[in-house]
């Protein structure tokens, strides 16, 4: 009887023992705020508001985000292609933590420090450890195991086989192998991308992959201009050749005008003018006039002798000179009969 209570007993702390572990293992160190495309965790897909727990590893697909804060208000951004595992989560108090660590597989992260101490945050990465001092940073990890650090705000170091390096100004870069060849820190440019042998690398900085809210007011280190395709985007459409425009014949150039002679100016027509007839026209003859009239000779329609208004007017004393001349021819003749 003593020995079954005994057994009784050790079954029941062994069942709460494992209660207490589940329930820390499963007790949530943070949630997403942001997922674009597709998000998994140890669960499945991750949405916005979803729980992340400790021990839990995070994914992406090629063209996937996620965006997370812990709950000590530490935010780390999970870029395409990454794989990332929440390795160690230790409480401090509800505002802090004692230790943070995760291990980066692969992929493109960038990080911001929260409440707690610098001590507190450890990164590790295949070819060394990332220590935090206060920090905000952009990490890669290619797929040989390469990383590549540049520093955004604060101070960090990074160790690994060949040794620390300080980063402490901002855009201060590390490229480090896991045989140990590591570079020394100097700012980061254009070529980085060239020398990680993948321009899809550190998309933050490039512009490829855009954050939200705080993570996403930290610069590019004047890497933005230089713009990989981002196989988030849909592709925009080829565009559309224009229609053809009807196009006008070629007109022709107008001649150029030849210079006319020069003419005299032609009198005004209001000027009188004596050698053509005036361009008024005369009036019209009445309907007795000109036909069935007897003029002086006694010969009718005699058209040549009384036109009014042209050019032979007879005025009073012409007619008055005519009639003294035949009385002078009459006397003559009555004189000549007589002498003979």
């Amino acid at each position: 009887m003593c020995m079954r209570g005994q057994r009784l007993l050790f079954q029941a702390l062994f069942l709460t023992l494992c209660g207490v572990g589940l329930a820390a293992a499963a007790e949530p160190v943070g949630q997403a705020v942001v997922i674009k495309t597709e998000v998994t965790g140890q669960a499945g897909p991750i949405e916005v508001n979803t729980s992340v727990h400790r021990d839990e590893r995070i994914k992406t697909s090629q063209s996937g985000l996620g965006q997370f804060v812990f709950r000590d208000g530490t935010k780390l951004a999970v870029g395409w292609g990454s794989s990332v595992v929440i390795d160690r989560y230790v409480f401090d108090d509800s505002q802090s933590v004692r230790q943070l660590t995760i291990k980066a597989a692969k992929g493109t992260f960038r990080w911001v420090s929260g409440n707690s101490k610098s001590s507190a945050y450890q990164i590790l990465t295949p070819a060394g450890t990332i220590g935090v001092r206060g920090t905000a940073f952009d990490f890669y990890v290619g797929p040989d195991g390469t990383t590549a650090v540049v520093l955004l705000n604060g101070a960090a170091r990074f160790c690994g086989p060949g040794g620390c390096r300080q980063l402490q100004q901002r855009c201060d870069c590390v490229v480090a192998k896991p045989n140990g060849d590591m570079t020394s820190a100097r700012q980061v440019d254009r070529d980085i991308l060239h020398s990680l042998g993948n321009q899809r690398a550190l998309p933050f900085l490039s512009g490829n992959q855009r954050l939200s809210g705080g993570l996403g007011m930290l610069g590019g280190c004047n890497m933005a201009s230089l713009l990989p395709e981002r196989s988030d985007r849909d592709r925009p459409p080829p565009p559309v050749a224009p229609a053809p425009q009807r196009q006008d014949p070629p007109q022709r150039q107008a001649e150029p005008q030849k210079e006319r002679p020069h003419r005299p100016d032609m009198p005004h027509h209001d000027e009188p003018h004596h050698d053509k007839p005036h361009h008024d026209k005369p009036d019209r003859p009445d309907k007795h006039e000109g036909h069935g009239r007897h003029d002086d000779d006694g010969k009718p329609g005699n058209h040549g002798l009384d036109h009014r208004g042209h050019d032979h007017h007879h005025d009073g004393d012409g007619d008055r000179d005519d009639d003294h001349d035949n009385d002078r021819n009459h006397h003559r003749g009555r004189d000549f009969n007589r002498g003979r």
